[in-house]
């Protein structure tokens, strides 16, 4: 299965998050609905990541993963491109392939993930880039789930 990308926005990532744009006047944002959390003893958690970039062109991948309870949110810090593949839970369980999309950020758009919404591992494209990842957490299995799919390829302009 093939995956074609299409530019980041928030009308098509809507069924999936929310898009954070990195304001480009003064003043700010509140991006508070977004930030979902199922568990009343997870705690919020701040990480910064850092990511070289990938040179795989197209990119191929067998993994997905998911936070069950807890939205999970990425800032860049200092990035270009980079790559959000995201797939709705499947009613039977596990991603739902068939609805998978992919899309590509600029370095001045974040997202949040909504809780139980299967995506890709972070992936930058141009160069190196580092970010401001955000979730809730407890500690038990349900912080985080990875999962082995049926191979695809996601092409990348």
């Amino acid at each position: 299965m093939e995956i074609q990308t299409q530019p980041l926005t928030r009308e098509a990532f809507a069924p999936f998050g929310e898009v954070i744009d990195v304001p480009d006047s003064p003043g700010r944002i509140y991006y508070e609905e977004a930030l979902g959390n199922l568990r009343p003893d997870a705690r919020p958690s701040l990480s910064l990541a850092f990511r070289a970039e990938t040179p795989d062109r197209p990119l191929r991948t067998d993994m997905l993963e998911r936070h069950e309870f807890s939205s999970q949110t990425f800032v860049p810090v200092e990035a270009a491109r980079w790559l959000i593949v995201v797939a709705p839970h499947a009613a039977a369980g596990g991603p739902d392939l068939a609805g998978i999309r992919a899309f590509i950020a600029t370095g001045r758009q974040g997202v949040t993930y909504r809780p139980n919404t299967w995506h890709h591992g972070l992936t930058t494209l141009d160069r190196p880039g580092s970010f401001a990842v955000f979730m809730w957490r407890d500690g038990g299995t349900g912080d985080e789930e990875f999962v082995p799919v049926t191979p695809f390829t996601v092409l990348i302009p």
